[in-house]
C-alpha cells in the first residue's frame, strides 16, 4: 500500500517548489534554442508524436518530476489499477475501464474473477444485436426496419459516446457503414432537447437505447418515459418491447419499464460513468450506427495505449509524461486552467468529454484518506477546434492569462480538399495554424521587434506579446476509429496519473450528489404547490422568492 503521507510533505515536492525559481529565470525563447533539450522532449509511439519542448521545463525538471512519481508510488498505483484492486476506496470498487477493451484472451482479475470473460460476453451480444438491427432481421412493431437510434443518457452515458460518434461521422470507412442511419443523443431533461431529437423522426423506424446503470437517474428516466409515451401513443404500448432496449444492471426496473430483460446490456460497478464509453454505454449505440467491426477498431486503439501506459518506462510513457507536466503546471507554476485545442473539426466534442473526465475525476479537496489538502488539485478544462478557437478565446491566451495549451493535430485529413489555384490544400491551411500557434505562444513579440517594423509608438504596448506561454503538441498520423480510441485512452490515463500523484481518488464523484439531493426537495415542493396549492416552506428567502416568481409566471 502507498504511504498516507501527503505528497506535498515529501522532499521531491519541496525540491520542485524550489526549482520554480530557476525556471522563472528562463524564457521559452531561450529554452527553444537548445536543440538537445528539444530532442529530449519529444516522444513517439505507434505513429503518434508528442512534442512537449514548449513546456516551461528542462530535462532537470523532468528528473525531479520522475522522483516525485517515485515518492507517490505511481508505478505501484498503476499496477494496482490494472490488477483489479479496489483503488476506488470510498466506494470499495475496482477501476477497470482497461478491461473493457482488453483482447479476448487477456486475464484481468477483480475479486478473484477474470472480468474480461464477462466483457466479451456483452460485446458478443452487442455484435449479434446490432447486426440484427442493421441487417433488418429485427424490425419494429409495424414491420419496418429500425434506421434511427436515440441514445438516452447523461454525463458519462452521453459525452463520451457523443465524442466518438462525432469523430467517426466523417471517417470514410464509418461513412460507408453508417449510410442510411441516424444516431441521436438525448441528455438534457429540458423538453427542448426531446423536441430536437424527435424532430423529423418516425416512431416506426426508431430504436431507443436507455442508458442508466441503476435505471433510477432522474433526468434519464424522465426522458425515457417521455420517449416511451411518444412511441406508445403512436404505435401502442406493446410496441415498447420492439423499440426500446436498455444498458443497465437493474433488470427488475428494466422489465418494469416494459423492456424485455433479454434486451438489456450489462456493465459493472467497476466502470465509472465518465470512463464507460468502451462499455455497452458507448459500444451499443456506436455499433448500431457504424457496425461492430468499426467500433472494435476503436477498442483496439484504446487497448494499444493501455498496454503502452502499463509497460513503458516513464521517460517514454505518453500518458505519464502528460500527467506529470499537467501537475507541474497546476501545482508548481500555478496555472489553474488548460485549453484542449484539436485542429480537426471531427474532434469538436473531445474537449467537452475530457472536461468531464478531468474535472469530475480530479476536482477534489481531500486526499484519498480524507485529509484536507493544502494544495489545489484539478484544472479548468475547456476548448474548441482550431481555427474556430483562434477567433474566439485565443486573445486571452496570447495576451491575458497564461493557460497551458494542448494542440492536437492530424497528418492526414478525413476529408481532404485541394482547390485548383490555391497555394495550399484546405488541410494544410488548417495545419499551418497548428504549427504556428505554439511558437507564437512560446516566443511572443517584444517591443524592439515592433520598433524595427515601424509600428506607431502608441500601439507598441498593445501589440507586444510576452510569450513564455507553455503548450504541447500531439500529432496523430490519421483520425480513424483506431486513432480515436488511442486519443481517448491517452487522456483517461493522463487524468489518472495526476490523481495518483496528488494522492486523491479520481474515481468517485461525491460533488455531483449534493445538488441532486437539494433538487429532490425542490421537486417535492413544486409538486405540492402545483397539485395542492401548498405554500412554499423550508427554503431560504432568496430561493423562496425565486420559486414564487416561477410558480406565479408558469401558472398563467
Amino acid at each position: 500500500m502507498a504511504s498516507s503521507v501527503l505528497i506535498s510533505d515529501t522532499e521531491p515536492w519541496k525540491d520542485l517548489k524550489a526549482h520554480v525559481a530557476d525556471i522563472n529565470k528562463t524564457h521559452l525563447r531561450d529554452l527553444m534554442n537548445d536543440i538537445k533539450r528539444s530532442q529530449l522532449m519529444t516522444n513517439e509511439f505507434d505513429g503518434i508524436l508528442l512534442d512537449y519542448s514548449r513546456q516551461r521545463a528542462t530535462p532537470e525538471t523532468l528528473e525531479k518530476l520522475f522522483k516525485l512519481a517515485e515518492a507517490a508510488s505511481l508505478k505501484e498505483k498503476i499496477n494496482r489499477m490494472f490488477g483489479g484492486e479496489h483503488i476506488n476506496s470510498t466506494e470499495n470498487r475496482s477501476v477497470l475501464h482497461v478491461a473493457l477493451r482488453a483482447p479476448r484472451d487477456a486475464v484481468i482479475q477483480s475479486d478473484g474473477k477474470n472480468v474480461v470473460t464477462d466483457v466479451w460476453e456483452v460485446l458478443d451480444k452487442i455484435q449479434k444485436f446490432s447486426d440484427s438491427i442493421r441487417s433488418g432481421s429485427w424490425v419494429g412493431a409495424t414491420g419496418k426496419a429500425l434506421k434511427d437510434v436515440i441514445a438516452v443518457g447523461i454525463g458519462g452515458s452521453f459525452l463520451g459516446p457523443l465524442f466518438v460518434h462525432t469523430a467517426l461521422q466523417t471517417d470514410p470507412e464509418a461513412i460507408e457503414t453508417a449510410r442510411g442511419r441516424q444516431l441521436h443523443f438525448l441528455a438534457n431533461v429540458d423538453p427542448i432537447d426531446v423536441a430536437r431529437n424527435i424532430a423529423g423522426l418516425n416512431p416506426e423506424t426508431t430504436l431507443v437505447v436507455v442508458v442508466s446503470k441503476t435505471f433510477t437517474t432522474a433526468e434519464t428516466m424522465l426522458n425515457a418515459r417521455t420517449l416511451r409515451e411518444w412511441i406508445s401513443s403512436s404505435l401502442g404500448p406493446d410496441a415498447v418491447a420492439k423499440h426500446i432496449v436498455a444498458v443497465s444492471t437493474n433488470l427488475t426496473l428494466v422489465e418494469k419499464f416494459g423492456i424485455d430483460p433479454n434486451n438489456a446490456f450489462a456493465f459493472w460497478d467497476w466502470v465509472g460513468g465518465r470512463y464507460s464509453v468502451c462499455s455497452a454505454v458507448g459500444v451499443l449505440p456506436l455499433s448500431l450506427q457504424y457496425g461492430f467491426s468499426v467500433v472494435e477498431k476503436f477498442l483496439k486503439g484504446a487497448s494499444s495505449i493501455d498496454q503502452h501506459f502499463y509497460s513503458t518506462p516513464f521517460e517514454k510513457n505518453i500518458p505519464v509524461l502528460l500527467g506529470l507536466l499537467s501537475l507541474w503546471n497546476v501545482s508548481f507554476l500555478g496555472y489553474p486552467a488548460r485549453a484542449i485545442l484539436p485542429y480537426s473539426q471531427a474532434l469538436e466534442k473531445f474537449a467537452p468529454h475530457i472536461q468531464q473526465v478531468s474535472m469530475e475525476s480530479n476536482g477534489k479537496g481531500v486526499s484519498i484518506e480524507g485529509v484536507i489538502l493544502p494544495f489545489e488539485t484539478g484544472e479548468i478544462d475547456f476548448g474548441e477546434p482550431g481555427t474556430n478557437g483562434q477567433h474566439s478565446f485565443y486573445q486571452l491566451i496570447h495576451q491575458g492569462r497564461v493557460i497551458p495549451c494542448d494542440f492536437i493535430g492530424v497528418v492526414k485529413s478525413q476529408q481532404p480538399v485541394y482547390l485548383k489555384g490555391e497555394v495550399v490544400s484546405n488541410h494544410d491551411e488548417l495545419m499551418s495554424n497548428f504549427f504556428a500557434q505554439p511558437d507564437a505562444l512560446a516566443y511572443g513579440k517584444h517591443p524592439e521587434q515592433l520598433q524595427k517594423e515601424n509600428v506607431p509608438k502608441h500601439l507598441i504596448p498593445h501589440k507586444t506579446f510576452s510569450g513564455n506561454r507553455p503548450s504541447l503538441s500531439i500529432l496523430f498520423p490519421s483520425l480513424n476509429a483506431y486513432n480515436i480510441g488511442q486519443l481517448l485512452a491517452i487522456y483517461e490515463h493522463r487524468v489518472a496519473v495526476q490523481g495518483f500523484l496528488w494522492g486523491i481518488n479520481s474515481f468517485d464523484q461525491w460533488g455531483v450528489e449534493l445538488g441532486k439531493s437539494l433538487a429532490t426537495q425542490v421537486r417535492k415542493q413544486l409538486n405540492a404547490s402545483r397539485t395542492k396549492g401548498q405554500p412554499i416552506e423550508g427554503f431560504n428567502y432568496s430561493t423562496t422568492t425565486l420559486l414564487k416568481k416561477y410558480l406565479e409566471a408558469s401558472s398563467d
